[in-house]
C-alpha cells in the first residue's frame, strides 16, 4: 500500500482504517514470506534426502519433479509479494547466467515519447542505454520446400533439358530428412508416441495419419541401419563393457495381449579413467530373457564384463574369455531397504562401509586407471578385506532367511567380482553407465505402452542406439540425426559410414 506522508488524513476514523489495513497487509506479508520459506525448507530437505553418507538418494525424476511442482510454489507465493517488499535473495532476483550467444536477438525499443526534458524543456541528448534480455520461444512450425526445375528447350535439335529430381528420404514421400528426423526424435527421446504426435500436427493444420507417420518410422530407419551396425562393432571392440536389460511389452496379436521383451543395453565409456575411446551405448532387442541371448550378443567378446545379479550373465564365463565385474549399487540397495524396513544396525555399518568406498572412488574419478588401481590399493582393498571379515561373522549370527541374511549372502557370493576393480582401475564401483542408459527405455514405455511388434521393439533399439550414443558424445540428437538422413539421402559413399559416428560427426556450422 502506497502512502503519502504528506497527505495523511486528519480524521481519527481515517487513521485508524488506514492502520488496519496497513497491519492486515503487513500479516499478508509475514504469511507469503512464512510459506516461501516453508517451502523452501522443502526443497532442501529433498536435497539431503539421504541416510548419512551411505543412503540410496531419491531417484533422480522423483526428484525433479518434486523440485518443479516446489519451485512453482515458491514463484506463485513471490508474486504476491509488493515489489517493495521482496528481499534481494528471492529467486526470482538471484544472478544467472547470461542466454546463449547463438540465440538470435529481436530487439525491443522502448523509449520516452518527449524530446526535451519535462524539468526544465532543454534538448536531450543520449548518454547511454540499459539493456536487458528475456528467453522468448517460438512455436515449431511446419513449412512447404517447393522443388522448382526450370525446362530448357534448345530450338536447334528440339531437346528439352532439366536438373534431374533430387533424391527423398521416401520415393515419391512428402517427408523431408528434417520432418523424418523431428518424428524420430520426439517418439524415442522426447516419448511422444506416434498418436500424440498426430495430434500435434493437426493443430498445426496439416493431417497426417498415424500410420503414414509409422510408414516414415520404418523408411527413416531403413537409412540408419548401417550406422547402427558400425555403432554395434565399437562397442562390442571394446575390452570392458558394462551390460543389462530392461523389460518392454511387445503386442502379440496372436494371443491378443502382449508379452514381455527384453532390451539389452551394452555400454562403454571410459571417461572416467581418461581413456582415449569415445562412449558409446547400444540396444539388442530379444523376446525373452533367456541366457543365451546375452551369450550371443558377447560372442567373440573377451575383456571383463561389469553387470547386475542376475544368474544369466554367469554364463558368460564358462568359455573363460570373459570375467565378470559385480555391481557395488545392488549390494548396497539390498542393505539399504533392509534398514528402511527394520532399522537394522548392522544394515546401517553396511551402508557406512560402503559409502567409504564411494568417497575413494570420488576422489580418484577422471585419474588414469594405473593411478587409479593405485590408490584403490592402497586406500580401498584394506576397507574391503574388513568388510568381509565382518559380514562372515555377522552371517552366522543372524538367520539365514531374514532379509538381512539374504542381503549379506547376495554380497558373499559375489565378492569376487565385488573386489575385481580393485585390480583393475578402468572398472566401475556399479553398473550406473548402463542404468543411466536403461533409463529413458522406461520413460518411453511408460509413453509408448508397448512395441507393436518385434520389428517395431529392433526399431525402438536402432534408434535408442543412436540417441543415446549422441547425448554420450554432447551431440543435439535432432540436429544430428537431420544431418545423418541428410548426406545419406544425397548419396554419402557407405563405406565411409564412419563419418557418422557421433564423436565423428560435425555439425554443419563447424565443417570448414
Amino acid at each position: 500500500m502506497d502512502i503519502d506522508l504528506a497527505a495523511l488524513p486528519d480524521d481519527v476514523e481515517a487513521l485508524q482504517r488506514l492502520v488496519r489495513q496497513l497491519a492486515a497487509e503487513r500479516a499478508d506479508l509475514a504469511a507469503a514470506q512464512a510459506e516461501i520459506e516453508r517451502l523452501k525448507l522443502i526443497v532442501q530437505k529433498l536435497q539431503r534426502s539421504q541416510f548419512g553418507r551411505s543412503a540410496e538418494r531419491l531417484p533422480t525424476d522423483q526428484l525433479h519433479l518434486a523440485f518443479e511442482d516446489v519451485t512453482t510454489d515458491i514463484a506463485h507465493a513471490e508474486a504476491t509479494l509488493p515489489a517493495s517488499s521482496k528481499p534481494e535473495n528471492l529467486t526470482t532476483t538471484n544472478a544467472r547466467a547470461g542466454l546463449p550467444a547463438h540465440l538470435q536477438r529481436e530487439d525491443l525499443l522502448v523509449d520516452i515519447a518527449h524530446a526535451c526534458c519535462p524539468c526544465c524543456g532543454g534538448a536531450l541528448h543520449k548518454i547511454g542505454e540499459s539493456v536487458s534480455e528475456m528467453l522468448d520461444h517460438i512455436p515449431a512450425r511446419l513449412q512447404v520446400i517447393r522443388i522448382r526445375r526450370p525446362r530448357y528447350g534448345c530450338r536447334a535439335c528440339g531437346r528439352i533439358h532439366q536438373a534431374p529430381a533430387p533424391d527423398r528420404p521416401i520415393a515419391k514421400g512428402l517427408a523431408s530428412p528434417g520432418l523424418l528426423a523431428h518424428v524420430l526424435v520426439a517418439k524415442y527421446a522426447d516419448h511422444l508416441p506416434l498418436y500424440r504426435q498426430a495430434q500435434i500436427f493437426a493443430r498445426q493444420g496439416a493431417d497426417i495419419e498415424r500410420a503414414t507417420l509409422a510408414n516414415w518410422t520404418g523408411a527413416a530407419v531403413w537409412w540408419l541401419e548401417p550406422l547402427y551396425d558400425k555403432l554395434t562393432q565399437h562397442v562390442f571392440s571394446s575390452t570392458k563393457l558394462f551390460a543389462d536389460d530392461t523389460p518392454i511389452p511387445v503386442l502379440d496379436p496372436g494371443r491378443g495381449r502382449t508379452k514381455t521383451g527384453r532390451l539389452w543395453v551394452y555400454a562403454r565409456d571410459d571417461r572416467p579413467w581418461a581413456g582415449p575411446d569415445p562412449p558409446a551405448a547400444v540396444y539388442l532387442y530379444s523376446p525373452d530373457r533367456k541366457a543365451e541371448r546375452p551369450r550371443a550378443h558377447l560372442q567373440g567378446f573377451k575383456g571383463i564384463v561389469q553387470v547386475d545379479g542376475y544368474a544369466g550373465f554367469e554364463q558368460l564365463t564358462a568359455a573363460g574369455d570373459i570375467r565378470l565385474a559385480a555391481c557395488w549399487a545392488h549390494a548396497r540397495r539390498k542393505f539399504y531397504d533392509v534398514h528402511q524396513a527394520t532399522g537394522s544396525p548392522i544394515a546401517a555399518e553396511a551402508l557406512r562401509r560402503i559409502a567409504e568406498f564411494y568417497a575413494i572412488e570420488a576422489e580418484i574419478r577422471g585419474r588414469t586407471s594405473n593411478a587409479r588401481a593405485a590408490i584403490r590399493q592402497r586406500s580401498a582393498r584394506p576397507l574391503i578385506n574388513a568388510m568381509k571379515h565382518w559380514l562372515d561373522a555377522e552371517f552366522i549370527r543372524i538367520p539365514p532367511r531374514s532379509a538381512l541374511g539374504e542381503a549379506i549372502r547376495y554380497a558373499l557370493a559375489r565378492w569376487d567380482a565385488l573386489a575385481l576393480f580393485l585390480d583393475d582401475g578402468r572398472l566401475e564401483l556399479d553398473t550406473n553407465t548402463v542404468e543411466r542408459a536403461i533409463r529413458p527405455i522406461t520413460l518411453g514405455r511408460k509413453n509408448h505402452l508397448f512395441a507393436g511388434s518385434d520389428g517395431g521393439a529392433r526399431r525402438w533399439a536402432l534408434v535408442a542406439s543412436l540417441i543415446t550414443s549422441a547425448k554420450l558424445n554432447d551431440r543435439e540428437p535432432y540436429a544430428y540425426i537431420k544431418d545423418v538422413l541428410t548426406r545419406l539421402v544425397a548419396g554419402h559413399a557407405i563405406n565411409k559410414i564412419d563419418d557418422f559416428l557421433p564423436w565423428n560427426w560435425t555439425p554443419l556450422e563447424r565443417r570448414p
